[in-house]
């Protein structure tokens, strides 16, 4: 029995667990702001601070091995020395967004980058960054000699600063310069955008030792803020994690990198060698605040309101593309509201509707995963508004699947915690380097889709018709559909309002109709996530919780 560490550097703050080996255990816990804001240009010193502060009190005595995660698309550029050029570029920094469609174009198209690293560039992605830098910085950028980013940084801190540079596969693939699906780097790709080449980290496995301090402390090989909430969270194959976030992101564990033409999916690697597909969509929560400030009330009172509607919102439906969308890919359009009539515009209606067009909008994102072949037996909801009672009840129908909801944890910090002891185990030969050690999953409530999962598909497919009529061939032929419902779930046919089921379709609800109060399959009063997770054969998010 001993004890680790596990450290997450987020864009504001530091959170520190330290837990027990064996039993995963929290012993300990430590937290810190960061002392300046996480966006723009930061000065990376910031972290170190912070994270002397949360370790302050001796909260670290005693601990064997240190993992650390930290936030994601975050670039750091040092000179030959080891010194940074400039500071920090963050992910969230929006300067990089015309870069990163010059590089797009530069490479040959969306196609040519899926291809080649599974992901097209964004404004947050660090290959972006460099052709930021190159343009708007030439003379640091042309001093640049080395590339990392915030995970890669704090571990070389930690270390003392050695030759070695390490990474893991799970940082590497946010880069937009390392291929998942072949598992290297890209270099041709560092000059394409910064204009020469220079030194990338060492790619290590997921139970290696990145090295040991001064003090002989174990670092081991850490990774980003996703791959680390997975980890903790326990998500394996046969799950799918969704995070509400203002925007919202679906991500799974799967065995191969998946190569997606259209960009829609981001193929990054997960913390374990196995990889963690990704789908982002632009409007999630921000669809609840929009209703609910139009309607006068906040988001618990839009969840209660939702509640006095009946399945598929009296023929209302709400295409929840606010801010133009990315899956499907339309970043130019707008909402749309349809199936306004005199019975159907009462507010209850409208804010049932929100919820419908958000979780559908979600449920596109899952399917684009299910259509590529992933499986996905369980659904994790991830973010505050997973705690509405109206997301609960109706999400397992529209989703298709047993919904699990885990308490609110530090789930970053207790992946790289994990990550630690595993490599911990490794390094004493009391664990296998390819199997991690079986921590007990996230305590969590579950909710099944039971006997409404025929409504919820109708409602399902009363969308995805607004949607086609809407939007026709938004989603390329077979992207969505052809994987989008399971065989014999849904039929062809509508929620109607007026209590008809319409013909063809799959038990659609009247408007009299109303979800059973316990919500869609009810609450399984201290249920539990199956432990497991990965190593079996059967982000957070990605991104961690954005702000609601």
């Amino acid at each position: 029995m001993g004890i680790v560490a596990g450290l997450d550097s987020s864009s504001d703050s530091t959170r520190i667990v330290v837990c027990d080996t064996d039993t995963g255990a929290v012993i300990k816990q430590g937290y810190a702001p960061h002392p300046v804001g996480g966006s723009g240009d930061v000065d990376p010193q910031a972290w170190l601070m912070s994270l002397g502060e949360a370790a302050e009190g001796g909260l670290l005595e005693g601990v064997q091995a240190i993992g650390v995660s930290a936030q994601q698309h975050g670039l750091l550029a040092l000179d030959a020395g080891g010194v940074l050029v400039r500071p920090a570029l963050m992910g969230n920094d929006k300067r990089a967004q015309s870069a990163a469609a010059d590089l797009a174009e530069a490479l040959g198209g969306r196609t040519a980058w899926a291809q080649a690293v599974g992901a097209v560039p964004t404004a947050s992605q660090p290959v972006a960054k460099l052709r930021w830098l190159a343009r708007n910085e030439p003379e640091a950028a042309h001093r640049v000699a080395e590339l990392m980013q915030p995970h890669d940084w704090l571990v070389w801190q930690l270390l003392g600063r050695p030759v070695r540079r390490t990474t893991d596969r799970g940082t590497a693939s946010s880069s937009g310069y390392w291929s998942a699906a072949a598992g290297s780097w890209r270099p041709d790709l560092v000059e394409l955008a910064l204009g020469h080449q220079v030194r990338l980290p060492e790619v290590i496995g997921p139970a290696d030792a990145a090295g040991h301090t001064p003090e002989g402390l174990l670092i081991s090989a850490g990774t980003g803020e996703t791959m680390a909430a997975a980890f903790g969270l326990g998500v394996g194959l046969g799950d799918a994690v969704i995070s509400l976030g203002a925007s919202g992101s679906v991500f799974s564990i799967h065995h191969e990198a998946l190569a997606d033409p259209t960009g829609t999916i981001l193929s990054y690697a997960d913390a374990t060698g196995m990889h963690l597909p990704v789908v982002h969509t632009l409007n999630a929560v921000r669809t609840l605040r929009g209703t609910a400030e139009l309607l006068g009330t906040d988001l618990e009172g839009l969840s209660a309101l939702a509640m006095k509607s009946t399945p598929g919102s009296y023929g209302l439906v709400l295409l929840p593309y606010l801010e133009g969308e990315r899956t499907p890919h339309l970043p130019h359009t707008a909402g749309t509201l349809t199936g306004l009539r005199r019975e159907s515009m009462k507010p209850e209606h409208l804010a049932r509707a929100a919820f419908e067009g958000m979780l559908c909008g979600l449920a596109d994102a899952l399917d684009v995963l299910r259509g590529r072949g992933v499986q996905v037996r369980r659904v994790f909801l991830l973010g505050p508004a997973a705690d509405l009672q109206a997301v609960r009840a109706i999400a397992p129908a529209l989703l298709g699947a047993q919904v699990v909801v885990p308490q609110p944890a530090d789930y970053a910090a207790l992946g790289a915690a994990r990550q630690a002891a595993w490599a911990l185990g490794v390094s004493h030969g009391t664990q296998s380097p390819h199997e991690p050690p079986r921590w007990p999953a996230a305590a969590s409530q579950v909710f099944e889709p039971g006997d409404d999962l025929p409504v919820g598909q109708a409602v399902r497919q009363q969308y995805v018709a607004v949607r086609e009529q809407t939007h026709p061939g938004a989603f390329e032929s077979g992207t969505v559909e052809s994987g989008a419902f399971e065989s014999g779930v849904v039929g062809s046919g509508t929620v109607e309002p007026g209590g008809q089921e319409a013909a063809g379709g799959a038990g659609g609800y009247g408007a009299g109709s109303q979800v059973p109060a316990g919500g869609a399959g009810g609450y399984e009063a201290g249920g539990s996530v199956n432990p497991g997770g990965y190593g079996e054969a059967g982000g957070l998010v990605a991104g961690g919780y954005e702000a609601v």
